[in-house]
Formats: structure tokens, sequence, C-alpha cells
């Protein structure tokens, strides 16, 4: 290989410079945020439940039992619904449903099963998800009937007032599960949601996309925290938007 141009050796230098720069004023941007906003989950605080969309088996459980909180997880994989079950039993304000949400009613969907015990499971395809998390891949496929919130609320007998908050981590399918709840959505004083600036799964939403759609519904973006980048520069980010209509 032939040595680098003292030009290029110049630009490095500056780049390494700008980058080191640059470290304090997003530390500073982080705690700023931080002051005016507080942290991610202090909006639980002002909450009476929360409905959580793709619960996984429930980590969250002592976030929300500490705060006191009515919680209803929807899980749709089977074998982890039933671990999901397992883990709340002990919280007499959490309840749990075996279905997986979507934009439409009553409509067959295959579904790919994640290696990392279906936490990231979903109806699309990987896409760019390798390159930032290579060890997790599809282990198998579940055919399933789809539904909408509004729908599994109304069977299930679910009083909506009980919970002002909605949790969405369902790996792509966030803004067709927020169309399926269309109607309702207006009922909801918060909504945090997960979404890449990139194509994380092939066709699912982005975060640009979400927050387009959750302004045109009344919604006011308050929080956006950094999870994860992709190498080449995107950003996966939790999302708290806040109803200006609901104080």
């Amino acid at each position: 290989m032939p040595p680098r141009k003292p030009e290029h050796n110049a630009l490095a230098t500056m780049y390494r410079m700008s980058r080191r720069l640059l470290r304090p004023v997003k530390a500073l941007s982080k705690t700023m945020t931080i002051l005016l906003f507080g942290e991610l989950h202090d909006y639980l605080s002002r909450c009476r439940g929360v409905i959580h969309v793709g619960a996984n088996v429930g980590q969250e459980r002592d976030l929300y039992a500490d705060r006191g909180l009515s919680v209803l997880w929807i899980e749709p994989i089977p074998s982890v619904f039933a671990k999901l079950i397992d883990n709340i039993g002990e919280e007499p304000k959490q309840r749990a449903i075996n279905a997986l949400l979507l934009d439409k009613d009553d409509v067959e969907q295959v579904f790919h099963v994640a290696s990392n015990d279906g936490a990231s499971s979903s109806i699309f395809d990987f896409h760019m998800h390798g390159d930032i998390w290579p060890e997790i891949s599809y282990v198998g496929d579940l055919t399933m009937r789809s539904s909408t919130l509004p729908s599994v609320l109304k069977r299930e007998g679910v009083e909506l007032s009980e919970y002002d908050a909605l949790v969405l981590d369902t790996q792509g399918s966030e803004l067709l599960v927020l169309r399926g709840a269309e109607q309702i959505l207006g009922g909801f004083r918060y909504v945090q949601t997960e979404a890449a600036d990139f194509e994380s799964y092939r066709d699912g939403a982005l975060a640009s996309e979400i927050m387009s759609f959750m302004k045109g519904h009344g919604f006011v973006l308050r929080y956006r925290q950094q999870m994860a980048r992709h190498r080449s520069g995107g950003t996966y980010y939790e999302l708290l938007f806040k109803n200006r209509n609901l104080r």
C-alpha cells in the first residue's frame, strides 16, 4: 500500500479532532434534554395505566409495578406469551393478551420468530438489522390472524379509560399498529415507540414516518433517546409523544 499523502494525514487528524470536540457537545445536549424534559420514563408517574404492545416476556414489569400502574400486555408468540404469564403472575394489576396487532382485523400473516427469545421477531424480513446485531437470526415462522387494538380491547372487555399510555415495541410494524388504533388514539395521553431512521426491517416504518403520523393526530414529540447506531450513521430511537389535547 502506498504511503498516505500529507494532506490525507492532515484531514484524518482534523476529523479525529472534530469527533473529540463534538463529544462534550453531545453530552451537553443529552444533559439539557434531561433537565428540560426529565428521563424518558418520568412520564409514567403521570399515568394511570399502560398498554404495552410487543410485550415479549414483560421485561418492564417491575418498572410499571414500582409506579403502581395497571398494565395490559399484548404478545403474539404463544411460547413467549406463556413465559410472560409466569412473569407477571404475582402482579395483580397486570394482565396479558395473546394477539398479533396490525392495521386490519382477521388477516392471515406470516410472523418471523427471532433467535433472541423472540425479542426481535417481526412480520418483516431483516434488512439492516444484522449490521447492528449480527448474532440475531430468524429461527422459524408462525402463521397468525391479525387484530387491531380496538377490536382486541372490545373482545376482551377492556375499559380504555384505565390506560392513558401506549407503548409499542413491535419491530418495524409500529406504524401499522398505530393506524389500526386510529379511532382510539386520541384517548392516550402518551405514546412511546421504538423506531429507526434507517431500514432495519425491510419495509418497516421509519422514525420520520411515525413522527409525521403522530403530528397529524395531535401529538407532539417530547423526547427522543438514542438506543443504538448503525455503522453507516443511522440511529435507533425511543420516541415519546404527548397528546397536545390532553393535560
